[in-house]
């Protein structure tokens, strides 16, 4: 342990002395011994270019705040930010340690927080949570109202305008004083933007800087973190992005963003998900998962240009929607549903058999649209046509 003392202009010399018996006392050499002189210069050192003097004798290991010098062998620090993140993660589910209730999504399902760990995290919630809207000027009275004002009052006798006077000043005596808002009061808000589990695990990560990132509310979780300017989350969900993205999680991503569509982040999300469905087409399609999607994003998907899958496979992936839907709307006609599709199948690059043995018989093709696409593999030159001729 090294030690040093502070000397002033106005320290008397036996206590230099004493501070360089001490030092040599304890084994240290010359060369590391420093002694700072702080305040105005000595009369020896008059003529110094500044007033403070330090006359060094060696290298000196780094000194504390105290004013001791203390070296980084004696220094242990001990951190234990999984045992916090752990215990914090319990405030959502520990009403009476918060104070604000949030209201999330369709279902009013409620998640709890503490007010000061999400206004010193984002500076969103700091506006929402504790800073009270500016009030308003009040309009200022035309100049002609002021004048017929000032004509009625000067108008009225003395009297009245002591009465008046004293009214207010009573009026004024019985105004029961303003009370300042409560400090701990519990706040309850709304939250429609969001879905209650995307904005649990926003909580979740204000509260302990964790949170598991999963394929279905990884798009939710991106757009909150940028509308309540989490930069740091944000840019993580869009780094997982990238790995995230595969052919058993392609449409959950894909079902989720028709609830983000109006944010940014969405857009491009949603632009790679679709450059991989062009790359993995076949396999899409044939997934059960590609039932739940809108039927926006499956048309959509059917009309790309780049989409790589073949013209019965994307016949197949419209059916099996359209029995899906079905089954959910039981007065709907299957023929009208798929009839939404129809247009986006190549029908004439399908072969014929398959044509006549899967597609014609279930009846939910148009006859001329089949006859055109077999008319075509016969006579390849004429121009095939998904639908009727119109006279």
């Amino acid at each position: 342990m090294y030690a040093v003392k502070y000397l002033t202009h106005s320290s008397p010399a036996h206590s230099v002395r004493q501070l360089t018996y001490d030092w040599f006392h304890r084994g240290h050499s010359r060369s590391d011994l420093k002694v700072f002189f702080r305040g105005k210069s000595s009369p020896a050192s008059e003529g110094a270019p500044g007033p403070t003097q330090q006359r060094s004798m060696g290298p000196m290991p780094e000194a504390s705040g105290s004013g001791m010098i203390v070296d980084e062998s004696d220094y242990s620090t001990f951190e234990n930010k999984t045992g916090l993140a752990e215990d914090m993660k319990f405030l959502a589910s520990m009403p009476e340690l918060c104070d604000v209730t949030f209201l999330v999504g369709d279902t009013r399902e409620p998640v709890c927080a503490v007010k000061a760990v999400l206004a010193a995290r984002s500076r969103v919630f700091h506006k929402m949570l504790y800073q009270t809207p500016s009030p308003q000027r009040k309009r200022e009275m035309p100049r002609e109202n002021k004048i017929r004002l000032f004509l009625k009052r000067s108008s009225e006798p003395l009297l009245n305008l002591q009465n008046a006077a004293q009214q207010r000043s009573g009026f004024t005596q019985q105004l029961a004083p303003i009370q300042e808002p409560q400090v701990n009061q519990h706040h309850t808000l709304i939250i429609e933007e969001f879905e209650p589990d995307v904005f649990r695990q926003l909580i979740e990560y204000i509260h302990t800087g964790c949170v598991t990132l999963q394929p279905r509310t990884l798009l939710g979780v991106m757009n909150a973190a940028d509308y309540y300017g989490l930069d740091e989350l944000r840019r993580a969900c869009a780094g997982f992005v990238q790995c995230c993205i595969t052919v058993d999680t392609v449409c959950a991503l894909l079902a989720s963003a028709e609830r983000y569509i109006q944010y940014k982040c969405t857009k491009s999300l949603v632009q790679k998900v679709l450059e991989f469905v062009d790359e993995h087409g076949n396999e899409v399609l044939n997934l059960g998962s590609f039932t739940l999607l809108p039927q926006h994003v499956v048309r959509l998907i059917l009309a790309r240009e780049e989409l790589r899958a073949d013209e019965f496979t994307k016949f197949q992936a419209a059916l099996m929607w359209s029995k899906k839907y079905c089954d959910n709307n039981q007065n709907t006609p299957l023929k009208d549903v798929i009839g939404n599709f129809i247009e986006y199948i190549q029908f004439h690059k399908i072969p014929a058999t398959v044509l006549m043995q899967e597609v014609n018989p279930l009846g939910l093709v148009p006859p001329e649209i089949i006859m055109n696409a077999l008319a075509y593999q016969t006579q390849p030159v004429s121009t095939p046509e998904s639908s009727p001729p119109t006279e």
